[in-house]
């Protein structure tokens, strides 16, 4: 059941993100740097969000929830994830902007929900995040929210392993 929702929603949300420009999903390009001067007579606030999806039974969250940044300026933090079970998992981390306008504003240049995260039993992670808010971004917008869903793929991971 968990792989019929996994293979066959999340393109289907994917598609309706996209079509609807809802959401604030990210659109998974690469960010390309250019030499830019970092905008210091504005200031963004960056508000960072962390929820488990149902049945994650990890602690995660950022270690700050706002920022204040420059636009052109990178900006580094960090989330934090514990395993509080006895066994390994693995984690997938979806990442989600609003307000929807700010998404091709918005770039991260690392990321943990890049990549899937293994943790070990009852270990802890810190995870970076690096990110640009462009200088292109509208002047109206001045405060952006990142989320993040976490989710547990440790079965389709360790399906997928065993089907090879």
């Amino acid at each position: 059941m968990f792989a019929f929702v996994f293979v066959v929603m999340v393109p289907l949300y994917n598609v309706l993100c996209d079509a609807l420009g809802i959401n604030g999903k990210t659109d998974g390009s690469q960010y390309t740097s250019v030499p830019v001067a970092v905008d210091e007579s504005r200031t963004i606030t960056v508000q960072f969000v962390a929820t488990n999806n149902e049945g994650m039974p990890w602690e995660f969250g950022p270690s700050v929830t706002a920022m204040k940044v420059h636009p052109g300026a990178v900006n580094d933090t960090v989330f934090f994830a514990r395993n509080p079970l006895p066994k390994d998992m693995v984690a997938q981390a979806i990442p989600s902007i609003s307000p929807s306008r700010a998404v091709k504003y918005f770039h991260k240049t690392e990321c943990f929900c890049f990549n899937q995260q293994p943790l070990q039993a009852n270990a802890n992670a810190e995870m970076p995040l690096q990110f640009i808010v462009d200088q292109d971004l509208p002047k109206d917008i001045q405060t952006i929210t990142l989320s993040y869903t976490i989710f547990d793929v440790t079965d389709a991971v360790n399906g997928s392993v065993a089907a090879r």
